[in-house]
């Protein structure tokens, strides 16, 4: 139970916050919803029929081409994803989408969670360490292999030290 209320703003009400705080409302991708930009970013809202108010159906990403670009983690850089390009990420882009997630958060009565009030979320976390691990056509690899599919080794052992010999 959260220990504050958050205030109720109905879908028109969002929409008339986030205009008058300096972001850019238009009608969203096939007339669904509202497509909202600033900082370079974007997102789509609409109004969610059951609780009156607004929800996010596309995510907040920065804007590529006229795309909404997906923020991917490899472990080693993020990068922004779009169905044509894959451009890395840069400080500044990570510091608009999270600035851009905060403001549309807070003007469009949206929920604010701890963890992403931090810092900047990924769509995606992709590490290569994790590459088919749980394919089940995964390549075999050598630690993985059992010792009846190895070729016995017929070599003497040599116990004795080098200065013995």
């Amino acid at each position: 139970m959260p220990m504050y209320k958050q205030p109720k703003i109905t879908f028109d009400d969002a929409v008339s916050a986030l205009s008058s705080h300096g972001f850019e409302v238009a009608s969203g991708p096939a007339g669904k919803g509202k497509l909202v930009r600033k900082y370079g970013c974007a997102a789509v809202i609409e109004n969610d029929p059951d609780l009156s108010r607004a929800r996010v159906i596309i995510r907040p990403g920065y804007l590529i081409a006229g795309e909404i670009a997906r923020l991917v983690d490899k472990g080693y850089q993020k990068f922004l994803a779009t169905s044509k390009l894959e451009v890395p990420a840069t400080a500044d882009h990570l510091r608009a989408i999270h600035d851009f997630s905060e403001e549309l958060k807070e003007y469009a009565g949206l929920l604010s969670l701890y963890n992403e009030s931090l810092g900047t979320v990924s769509d995606r976390y992709i590490y290569d360490r994790v590459k088919d691990r749980d394919d089940e056509h995964a390549p075999v690899r050598p630690w993985e292999q059992q010792e009846a599919e190895s070729p016995a080794r017929n070599v003497p052992r040599n116990d004795t030290a080098p200065s013995e010999r």
